[in-house]
């Protein structure tokens, strides 16, 4: 059985034993992998507290010839992410990518794409805001104290100024990565039915067709946008704005795009139709769907 090395993200553990502990992991080099970690849930083991859940470690393992597990040999904390301690629309967020990637995705299938944005994700969700430089700090002392007197009044006077950024977005980015991955990304520059190329609302204003503009329907059944002509064939079509229409097609090709500042309109709207069209693809709704914030 060769020794194998790994990144991985902790996705799910299951108890095995009074000793013993099977754990799901998210791999750059190999994908999903499922390994028994002999001694894991001891106080004192090989393993420390690498195997916590949505934890960034360093593994070794030996990989089975069979359909048994793999055997997890070593096991070192490379990262963490503490806002997720604090930040339960975060906490939440960040639950339901180690579900999809638990349960989307085959054993040995690797996505280094996938892995990546799953980490950056983490990372945008879960890191504490950044500590300026010593420099930077000596130059705002002068600062600080009427700096902190006016966002301790600006909180108490408008409680949802102290609030942490909304994880839509973000993750919103993260699925669409993982279904253009999986091979299920939606089609949003064309009908999915009919195939006609969509136009922007300023393109059709100019050809004269602006009332069409606002006729875009989105299908899971039929896999993506779909145009005012063949709307009224799919029953299960869901309205979609202009506005929603273009931030998916931002956050689908874009890496920031997430960063942008998007109405809660569009927010709830994009939520919306990225669960409508993950429970499809899935057969099932996610049980963390009802926790999810736009």
């Amino acid at each position: 059985m060769p020794a194998e090395k790994a990144q991985a993200l902790v996705l799910r553990t299951t108890d095995w034993s009074e000793s013993s502990r099977i754990a799901t992991l998210w791999t750059r080099e190999f994908g999903k992998v499922r390994v028994l970690a002999k001694g894991g849930r001891r106080l004192k083991s090989n393993f420390e507290n690498a195997l916590d859940l949505l934890t960034l470690c360093r593994i070794v393992f030996l990989r089975k010839s069979s359909s048994s597990l793999d055997l997890l040999t070593e096991a070192q904390v490379v990262e963490r992410f503490p806002r997720l301690r604090s930040d339960l629309p975060a906490l939440y967020a960040a639950y339901y990518i180690a579900e999809l990637l638990s349960d989307w995705t085959e054993d040995y299938d690797p996505h280094p794409v996938l892995f990546d944005e799953a980490l950056a994700t983490l990372r945008s969700l879960g890191q504490p805001a950044k500590i300026e430089d010593r420099g930077s700090r000596i130059e705002d002392s002068s600062r600080s104290l009427q700096s902190s007197i006016l966002d301790s009044q600006s909180s108490i006077l408008n409680p949802q100024s102290s609030k942490s950024p909304s994880p839509g977005p973000r993750l919103a980015r993260f699925e669409l990565v993982l279904l253009r991955e999986l091979g299920y990304m939606p089609a949003l520059t064309s009908c999915a039915v009919c195939g006609q190329e969509l136009q922007t609302g300023a393109a059709q204003a100019v050809s004269g067709s602006a009332e069409r503009a606002q006729s875009l329907a989105f299908s899971p059944a039929a896999g993506g946008v779909v145009c005012s002509v063949c709307w009224p064939t799919r029953r299960e079509a869901l309205t979609l704005s202009q506005g929603a229409w273009q931030a998916l097609r931002d956050l689908s090709e874009k890496d920031d795009a997430w960063q942008e500042s998007f109405s809660p309109e569009v927010r709830a709207e994009i939520r919306r139709l990225l669960n409508d069209y993950v429970t499809y693809l899935l057969g099932r709704r996610p049980r963390l769907l009802p926790y999810l914030g736009s």
